[in-house]
């Protein structure tokens, strides 16, 4: 018995420091009073900063919603901009707590890299753009057209992939660059521009005339882009999952900007749980019990935050399609905050 005691007491020990090693990431923000947030370097809708250095998209609000959540203050946040080459250095490094940065979650990347993808704040996947003029509704009557792409990347290869399987032909048009590719396209060297669907809307606003072109309704890839944070910090983990599954829960429930102070006063026991008036789930995440209730309140739910970056009330105009919620007909869906 003593024995089992023994070893029973030196593994609650070894488990208790290493809980304490992991929960540095909480402790350096609050010290530091601010969250750094590795971001793009301009992409409309999911993190661009305006001509005064504010910075929106749904990147940059999940940022604010970790701020609000930790600091209570969704404007103490350093944005760190990263070419798509040093993103995962700046994490690796320590020099962004959180990347925040349209990437897309893969094996490779959540296996090698020294970090975990935390969930999925955007479905994308690679699509068409073509002029309205061509009167096409359906990428599956794009036989023979050619096709403008930038050079050496897997969006190359998906074209190749999706036109062999439906027995199409077409003409590759291979530029250097993105920028170059959209100008051609605008130009009329191609009939069709290919892309990551949120980078097909985006580019549509650079257009001379961005009303006269229609992005098709097929995705041939997968592209879910999500936040990252490094191996080894359990608790940041959690919380930076769990402000995302706040956001969905949210919009799950009715809670938005506008009514989550009287939301709060509800007597439902679900909302009760969630707004953090009864139980004390948010100090389980070492946070405190109005964590959802600061983060609602900083960036609005999911809902709000994609209408407001990319969907129905932004310039980009995205349906929600992928992103809906889970009960309509999407693959937004958020695990019970109980």
């Amino acid at each position: 018995m003593k024995r089992v005691t023994l070893a029973l007491s030196l593994a609650l020990a070894a488990g208790l420091s290493a809980q304490a090693a992991d929960a540095q990431t909480l402790k350096t923000i609050k010290d530091r009073g601010m969250l750094s947030c590795g971001v793009s370097q301009g992409l409309p809708g999911f993190s661009s900063p305006d001509d005064k250095g504010n910075w929106t998209g749904i990147d940059v609000d999940l940022c604010r919603a970790i701020a609000a959540a930790v600091l209570n203050d969704p404007t103490k946040i350093k944005f760190v901009p990263l070419s798509a080459k040093d993103r995962f250095t700046a994490l690796q490094s320590g020099e962004i707590d959180v990347l925040s940065r349209n990437t897309t979650w893969t094996v490779s990347r959540d296996t090698s890299l020294g970090a975990n993808f935390t969930g999925v704040t955007y479905y994308d996947g690679q699509g068409f753009m073509v002029k309205k003029s061509l009167k096409v509704n359906s990428a599956l009557e794009l036989n023979s057209a050619s096709v403008c792409v930038q050079t050496g990347t897997t969006t190359e290869l998906n074209l190749a992939d999706y036109f062999k399987a439906n027995n199409m032909k077409y003409e590759v048009i291979a530029f250097g660059t993105i920028d170059e590719a959209i100008k051609a396209y605008e130009s009329g060297r191609c009939d069709v521009f290919t892309d990551d669907s949120s980078g097909l809307y985006a580019s549509r606003l650079k257009l001379t005339n961005p009303a006269d072109h229609v992005v098709l309704p097929e995705i041939i890839s997968k592209e879910p882009l999500g936040p990252m944070v490094r191996h080894g910090d359990d608790q940041w983990f959690d919380i930076v999952k769990w402000t995302l599954f706040a956001m969905v829960t949210a919009e799950e429930l009715g809670i938005t900007q506008k009514n989550v102070d009287e939301m709060a006063k509800s007597d439902k026991p679900e909302l009760k749980r969630v707004l953090g008036t009864d139980g004390n789930l948010g100090e389980q995440l070492g946070l405190t019990k109005d964590w959802v209730i600061r983060i609602v309140k900083a960036v609005g739910n999911y809902g709000e935050s994609f209408d407001r970056n990319v969907g129905a009330g932004s310039p980009l105009k995205i349906s929600r399609g992928l992103n809906n919620l889970w009960t309509k007909g999407g693959l937004q869906y958020a695990p019970p905050i109980r």
